[in-house]
């Protein structure tokens, strides 16, 4: 019986160094947590206003609590 040839497959290249990122592509720690921080501060807020009163602190908690609900709807709205 003939055997049929295996295909080896050729040892991809290694690179001895992890690639780097362009200066321009790399951001600084402030950048990377700079939104996610305005967003926890402005969740806060609506925490805080919910729990400390009525009338127009309510209003203040349902805004501030609906901002980070908005932009995770528009973040998965771009992405599909």
């Amino acid at each position: 019986m003939n055997r049929p040839e295996r295909i080896r497959a050729r040892p991809q290249e290694i690179p001895s160094q992890p690639r780097r990122l362009p200066r321009a592509a790399r951001k600084s720690l402030r950048q990377v947590f700079a939104a996610p921080a305005v967003i926890a501060v402005i969740s806060l807020i609506g925490l805080v206003s919910a729990l400390t009163g009525d009338g127009l602190r309510n209003i203040v908690s349902w805004a501030a609590l609906g901002v980070p609900v908005v932009i995770a709807i528009r973040a998965w709205s771009r992405r599909g």
